[in-house]
């Protein structure tokens, strides 16, 4: 048979739902379950509501903004990455090897990394880029964007090919015979 609410049953789901406690907080306090927390607080004139929505809203509205922020960190630091692995293809490098059957370390510099470690780099340059760009995509029309970097990628490597040559590249041949199909 169920307990019967006491009047210290309904002074006590009163107190809890003043202190802005839930309808399951108030029943794990004073061991009843929810629906006869429920059961109490409508009992009263006016009733007691246990609707939180405002608040639910407002926490969710906070934890978006909160993500949002936090993406926008982690798209900033995977630009650095990207900045940082770009700027690597065209420094000294240090290479070094340790071992053969004496156990020597070798060393020698470089004036640029291998070709192998600039795609290397150049892949994680890229995927640090994309994933930039996927959590905080740009806020302007995306073709433009597109080719704002493709126009600046050219850009810069027109200026490295000018660094190590001396000159900009030379212009491509126009074979006549391959316009006229033969």
């Amino acid at each position: 048979m169920a307990r019967p609410i006491t009047d210290a049953d309904r002074r006590r789901v009163r107190e809890l739902h003043a202190q802005d406690k839930s309808r399951n907080e108030i029943a794990r306090a004073i061991g009843r379950s929810p629906s006869t927390v429920s059961k109490i607080a409508a009992g009263f004139e006016p009733p007691l509501t246990f609707d939180r929505a405002a608040q639910v809203a407002t926490a969710t509205a906070v934890r978006k903004a909160d993500l949002d922020q936090r993406r926008t960190e982690m798209a900033h630091r995977l630009q650095d990455v990207a900045e940082r692995e770009l700027s690597k293809m065209t420094e000294p490098t240090l290479y070094w090897e340790w071992g053969g059957k004496d156990h020597t370390y070798a060393q020698r510099e470089q004036p640029e990394p291998t070709p192998a470690d600039r795609r290397t780099m150049m892949a994680t340059a890229g995927a640090a880029l994309d994933r930039s760009l996927k959590l905080v995509p740009p806020k302007q029309d995306p073709g433009q964007e597109s080719r704002s970097v493709v126009g600046e990628l050219m850009a810069g490597l027109a200026r490295d090919y000018v660094a190590r040559h001396g000159g900009p590249p030379p212009e491509p041949e126009y074979d006549q015979a391959l316009d006229d199909g033969q």
